[in-house]
């Protein structure tokens, strides 16, 4: 009786609060599974790209009794440290598509709404066809297959397909060579025409294999997004999850740096809960932090 009569006396603060109360209830406790690649300059890239590169930041700028242009931060001499990276290019790593990245008139990076935050995530899992064909290109026949089982794919949905392709990702010069898997053309069109996606996602780096790329080309002339090396989609379930969107917002970018969480029903096997894992404080890390040949900070004891 007491909450009845608190949400009667106060229904605006309980309306403003709902958000709340799902997050406590629901999301809290929820499994999270990180579905992207950290990227460094040691990566799988398209051939007709570079390399990134990672070292120290150096100071730009005297500072007087502080510091002189051109010396490296440290945390011995500064007490902090940065990194300066150089990126040839924003098609790199786990990544968003806008279609400014293929049409002169299309969306950029810095375009796409907010509401591309948080959406339901559907899985198409094509894994056993690519471990007979690698080559192979999801179908509409599998689009099919997938809603008998879980019904219509919800309409703004996020749709991945897993090809298990990821667990190739340390072999770097294979991973991004023919064959491949894909997705055709009619899935495509069929996904965004028939059920209104937001965008679907694929683990290797394009889209298919066609001399002219005619799914990326269809997709991004038709003002569409779509998500590239993709991870960990054998680890989220096919229906039911919640994907979490963020990516980097450079001015007019043709390709978005991009960092996709699935959110999964609290007694999923896989992931963490904000429970398990509540963020602060972070944990301190074994070793101090060094950097390795490439120039990545990572947590190396002093003999190594």
């Amino acid at each position: 009786m007491a909450i009845m009569a608190s949400v009667i006396l106060n229904p605006v603060r309980s309306q403003s609060t709902d958000l709340w109360q799902i997050y406590d209830t629901a999301l809290k406790s929820a499994k999270y599974v990180d579905l992207t690649h950290s990227f460094s300059p040691t990566i799988s890239v398209w051939p007709g790209f570079s390399q990134a590169t990672f070292d120290s930041a150096s100071a730009g700028a005297d500072i007087p009794d502080y510091i002189n242009k051109g010396e490296e931060y440290s945390y011995a001499a500064h007490g902090f440290i940065a990194t300066a990276y150089q990126l040839p290019t924003d098609q790199y790593g786990t990544q968003l598509d806008p279609p400014a990245h293929w049409d002169e008139y299309g969306a950029t990076i810095s375009d796409l709404p907010p509401t591309y935050a948080i959406r339901p995530l559907v899985v198409i899992d094509i894994h056993e066809k690519v471990a007979a064909d690698p080559g192979y290109h999801a179908t509409v026949a599998d689009i099919q297959a997938w809603e008998a089982e879980h019904g219509t794919i919800p309409k703004g949905s996020v749709v991945m397909i897993r090809s298990d392709w990821y667990k190739k990702w340390s072999e770097v010069e294979r991973f991004n060579q023919k064959p491949f898997p894909g997705v055709s053309l009619a899935a495509l069109q069929f996904l965004h025409l028939e059920r209104k996606i937001l965008f679907h996602g694929h683990e290797p780096l394009d889209t298919d294999t066609t001399s002219n790329l005619e799914g990326e080309y269809w997709l991004l002339h038709n003002h569409y997004t779509q998500a590239e090396g993709v991870t960990n989609l054998d680890k989220v379930p096919t229906a039911g999850a919640l994907i979490a969107i963020g990516f980097a917002k450079p001015e007019g970018g043709t390709g978005g740096y991009a960092r996709y969480i699935a959110i999964c029903p609290p007694d999923w096997p896989y992931g963490v809960s904000v429970l398990e894992a509540p963020g602060a404080p972070l944990p301190v890390q074994p070793y101090p932090l060094r950097r390795d040949e490439n120039g990545v900070l990572k947590s190396m004891p002093p003999e190594s």
